[in-house]
């Protein structure tokens, strides 16, 4: 196992997202909040992950769980590695995992290794830790990614200990200025948080080809992704950030425009090759799609929003409703497709004091022509992406057509 990535808020959901991409032979879930990774870290493509929180490069495995012995390792290793690194002043996190060890003794730790590192003449400064794992934003602050900087990653395996160094973490900046200074927003039609909108694109592409320094690219070079309910246009901006084609269709006219503004946008604010979309006014029901797409990614129609319990009434005329678009709409795909198309759809899953209520529709899905996604390291119950206090959460549903 060469690479280790932390998983976010729901691990589940991004242990699906890996395991679409890579297969779940090639993971192996550490503790409750990591997976490690049977690939080479040159072939991961972390920006693309909207799951997971850091990607780190394995450095070893310990024999013990101790936090003593782990800062014994530590004091007597990093010296040996100094040599190695650009001249100037280091920068030195720890991030601990399912370790028995409190905030305050990881610091405590962290100014042992300071005194050590500047016994070898070396500038260094520790970043301090509030809580046991410094968190994406301290990262990137602190430039622990950079050369002179280092993210000891520190997470327990049963009885052993796996030691990693941090090559990535999530990039919040980027995610907030794609999600809240795109020009068209609206807060009518939902919300989608970009990196749901990764999840949902790397669960409909399935499993990425190997190649050399980038698996991503092969499985995004020329390839369409189409996403018939594009609202404001969020899959489709990140569809184009992985370097696919974006097609789009919304039944609204202003859905239309704000889609084809975002897009727009995207161009001109982010560096990244040129790409290619498309979005045209259509009812997912009946529309008929000219251009080729390869796969399907789109957070559907959600309904009534509810900011409190709905009635009984209200709640079973919303899922009627919901209901009927998206049978009508499975049935205009599958005479458009051919055996083997895979899509994921965000469907709506609404809350209650038991646990979710769901689409009739799920029952169904084989009488339509489709065949459900099952994944090793997570069930369906596990894929609703859903924060507290919401009453719509989102149901990720991956099809194949029979």
């Amino acid at each position: 196992m060469q690479s280790l990535i932390i998983l976010g808020r729901q691990p589940k959901i991004g242990l699906a997202e890996l395991e679409s991409l890579y297969g779940g032979s090639k993971l192996r879930l550490v503790g409750e909040q990591a997976t490690l990774l049977d690939i080479e870290p040159s072939q991961i493509e972390f920006n693309r992950l909207g799951g997971m929180v850091k990607f780190a490069k394995v450095l070893t495995v310990l024999d013990t769980a101790s936090w003593k012995e782990l800062e014994s390792y530590l004091a007597k290793t990093i010296p040996k590695h100094l040599d190695h690194l650009p001249d100037g002043k280091l920068r030195l996190g720890l991030s601990v995992y399912d370790i028995e060890v409190s905030a305050n003794e990881i610091n405590k730790t962290g100014l042992r290794l300071k005194k050590i590192v500047q016994k070898s003449e070396r500038s260094v400064r520790i970043v301090p830790n509030n809580e046991k794992a410094l968190n994406a934003a301290s990262v990137l602050h602190n430039k622990l990614t950079s050369q002179l900087g280092w993210e000891l990653v520190v997470v327990k395996d049963e009885k052993q200990t796996i030691l990693a160094q941090s090559i990535a973490v999530q990039d919040i900046e980027a995610y907030t200025l794609r999600d809240r200074s795109r020009p068209k927003r609206d807060m009518k039609v939902g919300m989608l948080p970009p990196k749901l909108a990764q999840i949902i694109i790397n669960l409909a592409a399935g499993e990425a080809e190997p190649a050399g320094k980038n698996c991503a690219e092969p499985q995004s070079k020329n390839k369409a992704v189409l996403d018939p309910f594009c609202g404001t246009g969020v899959i489709l901006q990140e569809a184009a950030l992985m370097g696919y084609n974006a097609y789009g269709s919304d039944i609204e006219p202003r859905m239309v425009e704000h889609t084809k503004a975002n897009m727009d946008w995207l161009g001109e604010t982010f560096s990244h090759p040129p790409f290619s979309y498309l979005v045209e006014e259509g009812d997912a029901i009946k529309h008929q799609w000219d251009k080729s797409f390869d796969f399907v990614a789109s957070e559907v129609y959600l309904g009534r929003a509810f900011s409190t319990t709905p009635k009984v009434e209200d709640l079973k005329q919303t899922l009627s409703d919901v209901n009927t678009i998206i049978k009508k709409f499975l049935k205009n795909l599958s005479v458009q497709t051919k055996s083997g198309f895979r899509l994921t759809l965000g469907l709506p899953a609404w809350k209650n004091s038991g646990g979710f209520t769901h689409l009739p529709i799920l029952a169904s899905l084989e009488e339509l022509g489709y065949n459900r996604v099952s994944f090793v390291h997570a069930s369906g119950d596990d894929l609703i992406y859903h924060r507290e206090g919401q009453i719509v959460g989102r149901e990720l549903v991956t099809l194949i057509r029979k």
